[in-house]
């Protein structure tokens, strides 16, 4: 454990001031915007960047510490943003460089961190590089994956080099007319993947690094890390992945183990190169640490190779997207089991923790879990030690909407993906247009801002109350020996405590089951409720004697701070 300073013992002596030997990161509240759905400032029915500036203040009132944003660069909008022609512009439909520097003005005056998403593994084919390097302009010819396929030894015909498949499904491999060669695409075929065994493409990404961090961005989320880099051979081929064992379909992405596509050696190394080079950026022109999250899909000891091994630093946050698995049947036990899933490895390894809700691409927690569950996965990420990460609406308990699919711009991930909903007016107040890009759900009249502000247990009431505990000196004390357990204490009964061990301790209760629970003899100390969600029939002030024996009712969270 490391030790803790001399003003730190002080401050949680006093419990007046929060400990400073965390990182501001290692606490913080993440909230995630799509900026399509957040906020509209013209009428077009599309979320942009003016009316994201017009939002801010909301983040700072429910005390988010930072925000990311989904892609908002040029881009010809086949993977909504994630297909990039110009990595150091704004797309047109989000407004301009002048918008987003208003935007990071009105962020700072807030004290509210702006980190971009960040898609170094490909670009759009639409991308001046794609062009130079089909071309074979002079120091572009292998920006991109180029091979020349192999011939069928049967039917003497060209064929892509690998079996790859990629994440949409097909092959990852497409023949490119006027270069003569196959590129290779992990995603969509207007997606062609980036050459990172090239320097000048990792100088290139450094270079949009900085281009955003002289602009006043606090880090970068950095998209599909698990396929930056490919293993080829000596002989300049690539070998065929082999079957995993899941599934029939051999276009399916699952039909194959990844072996040479994913989490290679070369990526976890890049990391390194990419957090040093923010450090450097620091040290050099100051401020607070620039962070990086990393989504990646992977095992928890390659996550934590992401994080570091010693000798380098990674990224700060790997994303922990354990507990979105949990579904409406999952018990206090199975929250346990995903905690434990990181913590065994990350915690005791780094001291660090991350935990995911949600995001663009997974059904929202009401849909996962139920709209009774949502306070409680609330309430159980702001306990847990460690950074949150929220996505946007998920703290007005917003549902997935059913979208209709029609031909090409059919979008299986746009229920997740709806305007967010403000008011109970016409548009819930995200529009002043007559229509929205997706169609909002028809339950905005009760589950919006507006409304949950004036209820005293509303979804948001209880998220906002999270997260002003985790400026508390007990929950600041995570990384202090015995600041923090959490424990299943009957199957459905989940309890966090979280203390500085001088001065203050709460205790988090929830009740994941559907049936009454009677907890007796958990602690030998009186506490009072401080925080109390829908279903619990307590009220805030109620002291309640551990000693003694304490009541849930069915789907009911509580935070307890002890008293005597």
């Amino acid at each position: 454990m490391p030790k803790w300073s001399h003003l730190c013992l002080v401050a949680v002596l006093l419990a007046t001031v929060s400990c400073t030997d965390i990182d501001w990161w290692e606490n913080a509240s993440l909230y995630q915007i799509y900026p399509r759905s957040f906020q509209d400032s013209n009428g077009d029915g599309i979320g942009d960047l003016q009316g994201i500036t017009s939002r801010l203040s909301y983040l700072k009132e429910i005390g988010i510490t930072a925000t990311w944003l989904s892609p908002v660069f040029t881009s010809p909008m086949s993977d909504f943003g994630y297909d990039i022609s110009n990595f150091f512009d704004i797309d047109p439909i989000f407004g301009n460089l002048d918008d987003f520097d208003a935007l990071i003005v009105e962020a700072k005056l807030l004290g509210v961190k702006i980190i971009l998403d960040f898609v170094p593994n490909h670009s759009s084919d639409e991308n001046e590089w794609f062009e130079k390097s089909y071309n074979r302009v002079d120091g572009y010819d292998d920006f991109y994956v180029w091979h020349d396929g192999r011939v069928n030894a049967e039917t003497g015909e060209r064929e892509p080099p690998s079996n790859w498949i990629s994440v949409f499904g097909g092959p990852q491999w497409t023949w490119h007319e006027t270069r003569q060669q196959y590129f290779l695409h992990q995603f969509q075929v207007k997606q062609p993947d980036l050459n990172f065994t090239n320097p000048m493409v990792r100088e290139h990404m450094l270079q949009v690094l900085k281009f955003w961090l002289d602009r006043g961005v606090d880090g970068f989320r950095i998209d599909a890390v698990p396929h930056i880099y490919e293993y080829r051979n000596a002989d300049g081929s690539y070998s065929d992945e082999p079957v995993s064992g899941w599934g029939s379909n051999p276009d399916a992405y699952d039909y194959h183990d990844h072996i040479y596509t994913k989490d290679q050696p070369a990526t976890v190394e890049l990391m390194y190169e990419w957090r040093a080079f923010l450090d450097q950026y620091r040290a050099e022109n100051g401020g607070d640490s620039r962070v990086l999250l990393a989504e990646a899909f992977s095992s928890v000891e390659t996550l934590s190779a992401y994080f570091g091994n010693g000798t380098h630093l990674g990224t700060q946050l790997p994303m922990n997207f354990q507990l979105m698995y949990l579904s409406g049947y999952s018990t206090a036990r199975d929250v346990v089991n995903s905690i434990d899933y990181w913590m065994n490895t990350m915690w005791k390894e780094h001291q660090t923790a991350n935990w995911v809700v949600g995001n663009h691409d997974t059904n929202r927690v009401a849909d996962r879990m139920g709209a009774h569950k949502v306070d409680l996965l609330n309430v159980i990420v702001s306990a847990l030690p460690g950074a949150s990460i929220t996505y946007y609406g998920e703290e007005i308990g917003m549902s997935n909407v059913d979208v209709e699919c029609t031909g090409d711009t059919c979008e299986d991930r746009d229920g997740e993906r709806t305007p967010m909903q403000w008011t109970a007016g016409q548009n819930a107040d995200f529009t002043q247009g007559q229509s929205t890009w997706l169609p909002l759900n028809p339950d905005y009249v009760r589950f919006n801002v507006q409304t949950e502000r004036g209820v005293a247990r509303s979804s948001l009431n209880i998220f906002k109350g999270m997260q002003a505990l985790k400026s508390s000196s007990a929950f600041q004390a995570f990384k202090q020996e015995g600041g923090f357990s959490y424990e299943a204490i009957t199957e459905q009964v989940l309890q966090i405590i979280r203390t500085n061990k001088y001065s203050e301790e709460y205790r988090i209760l929830v009740n994941m089951g559907n049936g009454m629970e009677i907890i007796e003899g958990l602690a030998d100390k009186v506490f009072e409720y401080v925080l109390t969600t829908a279903y619990s029939p307590h009220q805030q002030g109620q002291t309640v004697d551990l000693r003694e024996r304490i009541l849930l009712m069915p789907y009911e969270a509580v935070v307890l701070r002890w008293v005597a």
